[in-house]
């Protein structure tokens, strides 16, 4: 056994020396450089077999206590640390590199569990992953080395890109199309039918939804979401996008690569949101509307225009006590009568005030 390549102990636990460890996330190494990793913790609780890692400041106190057997660290937090580093630009980045190495989920184990069912008509590579009560109807196509975890359900004419994992439960609907290295997280929902009804004569007329879905490669999404079909045109989403749990994505909305959703965000048909865009959590976007590239939401932020410059945009307010809270409320619901009077002493104290931009 080297240093060069990992290695598994008698349980198949993952084990790294720090000298590969530093080939793998391209860093460079200071300190011993055949001392054997096993798996990663906080600065605070790891142990002389575990990395750890600083990204925040916050944790700055730490470094000087850890026990950790190696640390990512940029070069000038280094230079102030006495124990086994690895240097690297971005020590975050580092450690989701790392985590992936030590992660707990199973490999693919190709094969069809005797218990799913496979329509004749569905084809299922070889390398792939079929678990028990999964269905793949007609038409479908699994990708190699995709894992369809139990109680999956993948419908008619469906498309799964090879590399992809579909938690259980995932549902896919008629004509689903997922990229390669897609993730689906447990209970989401892809391609069910837009919200779309026609009034007639106090009843609701539906609209059949004739589009599909779209998801682009390496992209990955949260238990709960729902992603809805489009009504004529497809409900698209990029490649690269992270998209968090419990988020409804309507009908035809279109999502740019590199863009991350945060949790209970919701977004009305038809939006458009352009390319490493990030929104925050709760944040509600209105249908019909385009998000250029390279705007940041705060959470609970209620677009209802277009957003035309990139940048950070925030609605809302801060939370205060209730008895302040109650008090503001009131008087925002005044502002329009203040304005007015406003505007009125304005024009009555000369006649210079009157060329004074009004208050809106």
């Amino acid at each position: 056994m080297t240093s060069e390549t990992p290695f598994s102990s008698s349980c198949n636990k993952p084990q790294y020396s720090l000298l590969k460890l530093a080939e793998i996330l391209q860093g460079e190494l200071r300190g011993a450089a055949e001392l054997v990793i096993t798996g990663i913790g906080t600065l605070q609780n790891a142990d002389g077999k575990q990395a750890s890692f600083l990204a925040n400041s916050a944790y700055q106190k730490h470094l000087k206590t850890t026990k950790a057997g190696v640390v990512l660290l940029k070069a000038q937090q280094a230079e102030q640390y006495t124990g086994n580093a690895i240097v690297l630009d971005n020590p975050y980045e580092g450690y989701a590199r790392l985590t992936q190495l030590f992660t707990s989920v199973p490999s693919c184990q190709p094969g069809i569990h005797p218990q799913a069912y496979v329509h004749p008509s569905a084809t299922v590579a070889k390398s792939a992953q079929v678990d028990a009560f999964a269905v793949v109807e007609a038409g479908a196509e699994i990708g190699e080395h995709t894992v369809i975890s139990s109680h999956c359900y993948i419908g008619r004419d469906s498309i799964i890109g090879d590399g992809c994992r579909l938690y259980p439960n995932v549902t896919l609907y008629h004509g689903v199309v997922l990229g390669r290295q897609v993730t689906l997280h447990s209970s989401c929902v892809i391609g069910g039918d837009g919200f779309g009804f026609a009034p007639e004569k106090g009843r609701w007329i539906k609209i059949a939804q004739l589009g599909g879905v779209i998801i682009g490669d390496r992209t990955e999404i949260g238990a709960n979401t729902n992603i809805d079909r489009g009504a004529l045109d497809n409900t698209e989403i990029g490649c690269d996008v992270i998209i968090d749990s419990q988020v409804q994505i309507a009908h035809n909305v279109k999502i740019g690569q590199g863009t991350a959703i945060a949790g209970c965000v919701g977004i009305a048909g038809s939006a458009t949101i352009g390319c490493y865009c990030l929104i925050g959590g709760a944040s509600n976007i209105a249908g019909h509307l385009s998000i250029c590239d390279g705007v940041t939401l705060t959470m609970t932020t209620n677009v209802t225009g277009d957003i035309k410059e990139p940048g950070h945009y925030s609605s809302g307010t801060g939370m205060t006590d209730t008895r302040t809270w109650r008090k503001n409320a009131v008087r925002f619901n005044q502002l329009d009568c203040l304005v007015k009077r406003v505007n009125k002493i304005e024009k009555s104290l000369s006649p210079a005030a009157t060329k004074s931009k009004n208050l809106k």
